[in-house]
């Protein structure tokens, strides 16, 4: 009888074992498939997309991250980092995609690296795609934390599909300290574009091109002038006969030319260097076509940027007698005010990012000054660069130091710093304490909202 409930108890033993196994083995299968390593899955439309880790579909050793949306949405991984003010950072990772597709016709909706609740982003990969890095540059500024999102979607509008992301990796670079500016300038040659069932047709002229040339020498000579030495410019001319062939539209300003109008066209230029600003200068109209391209009366639109860097849209003015461009002792002493302009207002944007309290670029009027014959409103970017408007409460404009406060680019990296942030558990104890993290973490959060 002894042995009979001896082995009994065995049999048990070894069943119950074996059932304690399978429950571990499931438990650990369940959270390899639902471990994201601290990063906070977020979407726009709540119970849409679904996440998870994947180990069929990898492309290291660790299992990736996968968001599939079967319907649009804006869904992503994202993880807090603390950051160092006025700092360069560049984020890379692997990205496979299957189906990807934007719900509109934008080029920023996709699958991406982008900081969540701003604009700042990488490049949208859609369709099917390999795996293939993607980087994301940007300076984190005025910032101590970020909120970095490995996203499938994007500010502008939601994608659906399935998007794979692994190998993270966060590097922070080092800042330039110079005020040497260095300047794109492109000159489209053609505009070929389909305005309400209307082909147009545009080209610019030689004495368009010699005209730009010859102000974008006067611009380089005026930052340095009007900065009194604060700052120098340097411009890199290009000249692309690739034509325009969308627009972007706007209520307040019409059709203008925006980055994205133009990314195939510039993409390898600003790949292959390293500038701080870029220009596009264009023509939308001729005394031929003058009203089949609405325009609301500008001349320049500054304050956009291209992954980070400023970019402002120069246009050619639809008349070929315009001086707006030509130097004349006795009809215009300052062709590059349009340039000028708009990358002030790149500075503009730039100081307010930062916290700084300055004056708007357009009020000049409200300060006493004026739009001059010849000079336009020369003397009031003098002041306005070298913080000289006088108040009754001091003097005010742009700060010195926004003269080295550059965009981010690939040479702050020469020397990177790798912050280790998105490193996967080695070893059965990391993952048993990374475990318990989350659900203190979470038991935190859950007594936070009671």
């Amino acid at each position: 009888m002894r042995k009979n409930r001896s082995a009994k108890a065995l049999i048990i033993n070894i069943f119950t074992f074996v059932i304690l196994m399978i429950a571990v083995y499931l438990a650990y299968q369940f959270y390899q498939s639902n471990n994201f390593n601290d990063f906070i899955r977020s979407e726009a439309k709540l119970n849409t997309s679904e996440f998870k880790r994947d180990e069929d579909i990898t492309y290291s050793d660790a299992s990736s991250y996968k968001i599939t949306s079967n319907e649009f949405n804006d869904a992503m991984f994202s993880k807090e980092v603390q950051v160092q003010k006025n700092t360069p950072y560049k984020v890379t990772c692997m990205i496979k995609t299957k189906g990807v597709e934007a719900d509109k016709n934008a080029s920023s909706i996709g699958a991406q690296i982008s900081i969540s609740d701003t604009v700042e982003r990488s490049v949208a990969i859609s369709g099917d795609s390999d795996w293939q890095e993607v980087e994301f540059i940007f300076n984190s500024k005025n910032r101590d934390t970020v909120d970095i999102a490995f996203r499938l979607g994007g500010t502008e509008g939601y994608a659906k599909g399935e998007a794979w992301f692994s190998d993270f990796k966060i590097e922070e670079g080092q800042a330039e300290e110079d005020s040497d500016w260095k300047f794109a300038c492109f000159i489209f040659e053609n505009t070929n574009v389909t305005i309400d069932n209307k082909e147009i047709d545009i080209q610019v002229t030689n004495t368009d091109i010699t005209d730009i040339k010859n102000t974008i020498e006067r611009f380089e000579d005026s930052c340095n002038v009007l900065s009194e030495g604060k700052m120098t410019a340097d411009c890199d001319i290009y000249e692309i006969q690739a034509p325009i062939t969308s627009l972007s539209y706007d209520n307040e300003f019409g059709y203008y030319v925006a980055p994205e109008d133009i990314e195939e066209q510039i993409k390898d230029i600003i790949n292959q260097n390293n500038y701080d600003h870029i220009f596009a200068v264009v023509r939308l109209g001729n005394e031929e076509y003058e009203d089949d391209i609405e325009i609301k009366d500008w001349i320049g639109l500054g304050s956009m940027d291209y992954y980070g860097i400023g970019f402002s849209n120069i246009r050619l003015p639809n008349s070929s007698k315009s001086y707006i461009y030509k130097y004349d002792t006795r009809v215009n002493q300052f062709p590059e005010e349009v340039f000028l302009h708009e990358f002030l207002h790149s500075l503009e944007r730039t100081a307010e990012e930062y916290g700084y309290d300055i004056p708007a670029l357009h009020d000049y009027k409200d300060y006493g000054y004026e739009n001059e014959y010849l000079i336009g409103q020369r003397e009031w970017y003098k002041d306005y660069m070298n913080q000289e408007i006088y108040t009754s409460n001091g003097y005010i404009g742009l700060p010195n130091e926004i003269y080295t406060l550059k965009p981010a680019k690939r040479s702050n990296f020469e020397y990177a710093y790798d912050l280790k942030v998105y490193a996967e558990p080695q070893n059965i104890i990391e993952e048993i304490r990374g475990i318990f993290n989350n659900l203190f973490r979470n038991i935190r959060m859950i007594i936070g909202k009671a």
